[in-house]
């Protein structure tokens, strides 16, 4: 179901904004959905852990080293598509 968020009770409001991290606008919609996981062995959970970690390591191995100043403007960027108006300093 989606709610408008004009609509919300101001406790309802304020338990969103916490989920969220920021504040809702009074033009936004929201849904809220739960879902279980799916089960997985512990065998096969350390099999993906694995597959994980080697994937990664050749990505490691086949990537380009970059400067710490690469690497911060890489974070901020990312920080900047998901929160407007982010400023690092």
């Amino acid at each position: 179901m989606i709610h408008k968020a004009k609509d919300l009770s101001p406790d309802e409001k304020l338990l969103i904004e916490h989920l969220l991290g920021r504040r809702v606008l009074e033009d936004e919609a929201i849904s809220v959905r739960a879902f279980e996981p799916p089960a997985l062995s512990e065998e096969r959970r350390l099999e993906i852990a694995r597959q994980l970690q080697q994937y990664f390591s050749e990505l490691d191995a086949s990537r380009k080293a970059g400067s710490p100043d690469q690497a911060d403007e890489v974070i901020t960027e990312a920080v900047r598509s998901v929160r407007r108006g982010y400023c690092p300093h």
